[in-house]
């Protein structure tokens, strides 16, 4: 492809992710399948800049004074990409598959653009949506823009390794003889992070059970849940699974972990995986809808028998605005709201489940208190049998502890802990009730 073809198809695939709203990385996936003829390094550069728009929106459409797909492309291509103004007209040619030539206004608007300078609004600079703004002040407070500097960074690839079939050294080895260069992460026990690309479903490590994909905040989640060999655990949002096969080699198939969700499709998923993790101590329950007023039918013989109930509750994910860039332009209060809901009646469900003694383990990987602290404080007022534990109280011995805030949950973000965003709190049911 010819540079102009590939300034044209950036601009085409964020058409698409504006018209349908669909997540950025299945629309250029389609694109990718659609157009088999544009190799690697095309992709490449295409995907560079769809995801450096996505990034830079708000900086973008204000150094511009639009915000149409084609706009914004231009913009980062002069203005993140330092291309020349010339040069860029010139690829606008109209000639095979490049851009139409450049109207009057935009070769203005290009010309006296600059990116925002420090008088400029944060939600400008660092690009987050306006609506947001209070609730973010409300999390980070003078923090505001160091946390959302770290979230337009690019996020790492984790890898954990599963304790069932190798350790970490062992994996490293086997990586390393496969042409795959990784490094040990800084705080999970388990971790590695890739230090270049790598194919991993085609590697003898990944296919036969050594390694998964898991970010190191999500690993630390798992960690700090306190889950031993031989206990009862439930995980109620359980998804794909990869939660619930870091918590299966946590016990060592000692015990039994139950893997629930809504969507029965994507539990199917998991015990595949799990087999070839060897995790043989994991049960699957597809959910059933609540109604209002009536008990879970799904879990009823298991009310009151698990040791410790993991809620990795549906949320707006910004704390994975790293990965999912186009995530922060596609929330709205309204799609906010929904996650709220969620949030209740997951927390509804979990609490029958957690024995008298046992564990409510509570996480997001969302950085907003509406998501946190506000549905923990309502469920903490209906359940009065449940109290909040310190996380420091669960951590395990000489693994080192990430930078966090005071509190008793642990608060994860990239530019504190270099992982992911993530929030994990800890309730413990009083015994004898």
């Amino acid at each position: 492809m010819t540079p102009g073809a590939r300034l044209q198809a950036s601009i085409d695939i964020l058409a698409d992710i504006e018209r349908t709203r669909h997540p950025a990385d299945r629309i250029f996936d389609g694109w990718s399948r659609a157009n088999r003829y544009a190799g690697s390094k095309d992709r490449a550069a295409i995907s560079e800049l769809v995801y450096a728009v996505l990034r830079h929106r708000a900086e973008l459409g204000f150094a511009v004074n639009g915000d149409t797909p084609r706009l914004l492309a231009l913009a980062a291509s002069h203005l993140l990409d330092a291309k020349p103004l010339d040069e860029l007209a010139a690829l606008c040619s109209g000639d095979n598959h490049a851009p139409q030539p450049l109207s009057e206004a935009e070769a203005l608007s290009l010309s006296v653009a600059s990116r925002p300078g420090p008088d400029s609004p944060a939600r400008i600079r660092c690009n987050y949506p306006a609506w947001l703004e209070e609730e973010l002040i409300a999390a980070f407070g003078d923090r505001l823009e160091i946390e959302m500097a770290a979230l337009l960074e690019r996020a790492p690839t984790d890898l954990r390794v599963n304790a069932l079939r190798a350790t970490r050294a062992e994996a490293i080895a086997m990586l390393a003889q496969e042409g795959v260069s990784v490094a040990p992460t800084p705080l999970a026990p388990q971790g590695l992070r890739l230090q270049a690309r790598a194919n991993l479903p085609a590697l003898n490590a990944y296919r036969e059970g050594l390694i998964e994909v898991q970010d190191e905040g999500s690993q630390l989640a798992c960690l700090v849940s306190g889950v031993k060999p031989g206990e009862q655990v439930l995980d109620l949002c359980a998804g794909g699974g990869g939660k619930t096969l870091a918590l299966a080699a946590t016990m060592n198939n000692r015990g039994q972990i139950y893997a629930c969700d809504l969507d029965a499709r994507r539990l199917d998923k998991l015990m595949p995986r799990a087999q070839r993790a060897g995790a043989r101590n994991v049960q699957t329950r597809p959910l059933a809808p609540l109604v209002a007023g009536a008990p879970d039918p799904s879990l009823t013989e298991l009310n009151g028998r698990m040791d410790c109930v993991v809620v990795d509750a549906p949320c707006s994910g910004t704390g994975a605005w790293r990965r999912s860039p186009d995530a922060r332009w596609r929330l709205t209060p309204e799609i906010l709201a929904t996650y709220h809901a969620a949030q209740a009646e997951v927390l509804a469900r979990a609490a029958p489940l957690v024995k008298p003694g046992g564990r409510l383990v509570y996480i997001t990987c969302s950085l907003l208190p509406s998501e946190n602290d506000a549905p923990l404080a309502d469920f903490l007022t209906a359940h009065a049998d449940f109290a909040p534990r310190d996380w420091h109280d669960f951590w395990p011995e000489g693994v080192a502890q990430p930078k966090a805030p005071k509190g008793f949950a642990l608060r994860l973000t990239p530019a504190r802990s270099g992982t992911d965003g993530f929030f994990i709190a800890i309730l413990q049911r009083a015994s004898g009730k």
